[in-house]
């Protein structure tokens, strides 16, 4: 993989992208979204395991959604969608059955909360969102109030979380809907 300075993890991949992939579990109908793709590893993975059609990456960063560009041509993977965005703005894509991100967390909540929420939204019913952060209790309070429930892993010094979308509205309910809260 090709990276630049200036771009997040740019000499390795970093141990929380590392630690989301370990428990994500890809299927070949999936319809993946790489929120945040940076120079391209999870969504140009997702591509090899699924259909390359099937992925849409966007970033914020010209700079990122160039070298992506870079590194799908370079692993041969065509199809993929790459596109300059500001969160969801930029897609009209919808229906994902994954939502994958390593949002910002050294800054505020303002990133990760827009995240959350409107990929709520543009999630399929059954579909789920992963994120990896440092921090624990702000996201898994949220991913719980917009999605009732929420599966969170400690692996290394990072916190994986897992939400299924299970209805087509943001739940009130009090109840973990079938996951695990800790």
């Amino acid at each position: 993989m090709k990276t630049r300075a200036g771009l997040f993890s740019p000499r390795t991949v970093d141990n929380g992208t590392l630690a989301m992939l370990s428990v994500i579990e890809f299927e070949k109908d999936d319809k993946i979204c790489d929120l945040g793709c940076g120079y391209g590893v999870v969504g140009l993975l997702a591509a090899k395991l699924v259909r390359p059609e099937n992925v849409v990456m966007v970033d914020n960063d010209e700079q990122a959604i160039e070298t992506a560009k870079e590194n799908a041509a370079a692993n041969e993977v065509s199809g993929v969608h790459i596109a300059h965005s500001d969160g969801f703005s930029g897609i009209r894509h919808n229906d994902f059955t994954k939502i994958i991100c390593h949002p910002p967390y050294h800054a505020d909540f303002a990133v990760p909360k827009m995240f959350i929420e409107k990929g709520f939204n543009r999630l399929a019913l059954e579909g789920r969102m992963y994120m990896v952060t440092k921090r624990k209790e702000w996201y898994r309070n949220k991913l719980i109030s917009i999605f009732g429930g929420v599966k969170v892993w400690e692996i290394e010094d990072y916190f994986v979380f897992m939400a299924i979308k299970k209805s087509d509205r943001y739940s009130n309910s009090k109840g973990n809907r079938g996951l695990r809260k800790i």
